[in-house]
């Protein structure tokens, strides 16, 4: 699924939205380029557009975790890892490859996986 990352009209850093819900950030770094991540951080759901970012990396507002956003690697710990998507340019326009949603699973389902993971 592509998702249209919009104008920046001036902002560095920016959530889009996609049709299935999904959010994403966006963040424009100095030299220009663009990149797009997962909206929230993997350690605890801290919005990442409010972070502050510094070359490649972004730093979580709530609890400084930092990840590179070309790699997602998390810079603070092995724990974690941000997902970062592919930039495109279509009619001239960025738009961000997310993929498909992950699917919906049930409850038993969800229940069994936490078992598998425990």
């Amino acid at each position: 699924m592509l998702v249209d990352l919009g104008d920046p009209a001036g902002r560095s850093a920016w959530t889009v939205t996609a049709d299935d819900g999904r959010a994403f950030a966006v963040f424009v770094l100095d030299d220009g380029s663009v990149r797009v991540s997962d909206a929230a951080c993997p350690h605890n759901g801290g919005p990442l557009v409010e972070g502050q970012v510094r070359g490649v990396d972004v730093r979580c507002p709530w609890h400084w975790y930092r990840f590179d956003l070309d790699s997602g690697a998390c810079r603070t710990t092995t724990m974690f890892a941000l997902t970062v998507y592919p930039v495109l340019e279509v009619d001239g326009r960025p738009h961000a490859d997310v993929g498909d949603a992950p699917p919906t699973l049930s409850w038993s389902e969800r229940l069994r996986a936490h078992a598998r993971d425990a």
